[in-house]
């Protein structure tokens, strides 16, 4: 099997506390640094500045998209932990083809909804399905209280995609 593979990875005590910037649809695309760290891999080039034949500086918008370097099945799979914000009821997260609409359309997939525990709010994801070269994937999250955003900080956040690009037709 053939596996091309992205991980992406912030911490926000070493890049800087990234400021939750909600969009229209109430959720935020987590920013991910250009500057590869030990847990980082992007040999395929799926985490580039210039991806799509844009331009982009960590931390806006674009530094939040993988855009796939092959056709096939995508594993996405995500980690988020949220700092301490006694007002948020409930964390929201969600895969995205085309987050910012660059590509052809927003398509959301896999949105979660959990409740906080007692805790802290350490969450993983894990989704799957067809990724294409030229339209990117993003992952958004929210937090909210009886219907408001609230903003409590992110102080880790993965984003990981492997594509299997041997998929078989019968």
């Amino acid at each position: 099997m053939t596996v091309a593979v992205v991980s992406l990875k912030y911490e926000s005590a070493r890049t800087g506390r990234q400021t939750l910037v909600y969009d229209a649809d109430g959720y935020h695309l987590v920013r991910f640094p250009y500057e590869a760290d030990e847990e980082s891999y992007d040999p395929w080039g799926m985490h580039d500045p210039a991806g799509g034949g844009g331009s982009s500086t960590y931390p806006d918008a674009r530094s939040g998209l993988i855009w796939p370097s092959h056709d096939g099945w995508g594993t996405l799979s995500a980690l988020v932990f949220w700092g301490p914000d006694d007002r948020a009821t409930e964390y929201r997260a969600r895969f995205v083809r085309d987050p910012l609409n660059v590509a052809g359309g927003y398509d959301s997939t896999a949105t979660t909804d959990i409740s906080p525990t007692g805790g802290g709010q350490y969450r993983s994801y894990t989704w799957q399905m067809f990724v294409h070269p030229g339209t990117p994937v993003g992952l958004k999250v929210s937090a909210r209280s009886g219907g408001s955003l609230v903003k409590p900080p992110i102080t880790l956040a993965e984003f990981k995609l492997a594509i299997q690009t041997d998929v078989i037709t019968p």
